[in-house]
């Protein structure tokens, strides 16, 4: 076995690879050949000749295949060497990426401590991290790190993968609910609290101020303690069941007004039955603002 160990090791040795040119365009242009290839400078200078690499790829001419391109130009090209290209590629650079960061969370209150980035090499291009791909920890109030995935944009607007391990606190405010909020009813100011303190900075729909909840409606019950989401309100319907409407008819020229009642709720826009309280007979209105509908009658010409 001793005897093969020489042969084996010849084997396993890596390949030294020739150095690339840096290419940061797609595709590869006559100009590029002409800087290796003199005979090449012929050629308008934007002529594509080949897709360019993709990162971390290298794109590897031959000679016989550059004889050839030369060729379709009508250029003779004597024996050459390979010539390749590669896309330029780096680690990304930590202020950098810190710089990228904040410039997503701008609020001057925000912390951000950047635990880790990704090491593999990337292209060389502007750094991009969103709001939106920030994960969230579990529990808002002990944050803990989590990752916030970006990208590099380089080239043609094209992306390549990169993330960073953060731990990000902020002065956040709340509305809380300071008593059982019930399905259906009206929240009033002394049924809510805002609390403060440094933690995850939610993105969403948590309200922060008492006038984003005040007089809406919950679309399910809300524990005390628990916080107020803009998703679970509602707005009050302009007119509500039982209500006393003030109903417009429109026909023609004419026009009549008198009360009915609502047999329905609706908001401005809605179409609800009303009941005329001297005929007893049902009809169909449409919501004109609070307490007030309307029956138009006219065609369209009539509505100009």
């Amino acid at each position: 076995m001793t005897r093969f160990l020489p042969l084996v090791l010849l084997l396993a040795r890596p390949a030294v690879l020739p150095a690339c040119a840096p290419v940061e365009h797609d595709p590869i242009t006559a100009r590029d050949l002409a800087e290796f290839l003199p005979a090449f400078g012929r050629v308008p200078p934007d002529a594509p000749i080949a897709a360019a690499p993709g990162p971390g790829v290298r794109r590897v001419f031959h000679p016989i295949e550059l004889i050839s391109i030369a060729r379709n130009y009508s250029l003779e090209l004597a024996a050459t060497e390979d010539l390749c290209f590669e896309w330029p590629m780096e680690v990304p650079d930590r202020d950098r990426v810190l710089g990228a960061l904040r410039a997503a969370l701008p609020d001057p209150g925000t912390q951000i401590e950047l635990l880790e980035i990704s090491r593999y090499p990337a292209p060389r291009g502007r750094l991009e991290f969103r709001r939106e791909d920030l994960g969230a920890p579990a529990l808002p109030s002990a944050p803990a790190p989590v990752v916030w995935r970006g990208n590099v944009v380089y080239g043609a607007n094209q992306r390549f993968a990169i993330w960073a391990r953060v731990r990000v606190t902020a002065k956040v405010s709340h509305v809380v609910a300071a008593a059982l909020i019930r399905e259906g009813a009206p929240i009033s100011p002394g049924q809510l609290r805002v609390e403060s303190g440094n933690a995850f900075p939610l993105a969403g729909d948590v309200a922060s101020r008492i006038d984003q909840v005040a007089g809406r409606i919950a679309l399910r019950n809300i524990a005390a303690g628990s916080e107020i989401h803009l998703n679970l309100l509602a707005d009050p319907p302009d007119i509500k069941r039982g209500d006393a409407v003030s109903v417009e008819v429109l026909s023609g020229s004419a026009r009549l007004a008198f009360l009915g009642k609502a047999e329905s709720d609706g908001h401005k826009g809605d179409t609800i039955s009303v009941r005329n309280p001297r005929s007893n007979r049902l009809f169909q209105a449409r919501v004109d603002g609070k307490d007030r509908a309307l029956v138009d009658l006219r065609g369209p010409d009539q509505r100009n």
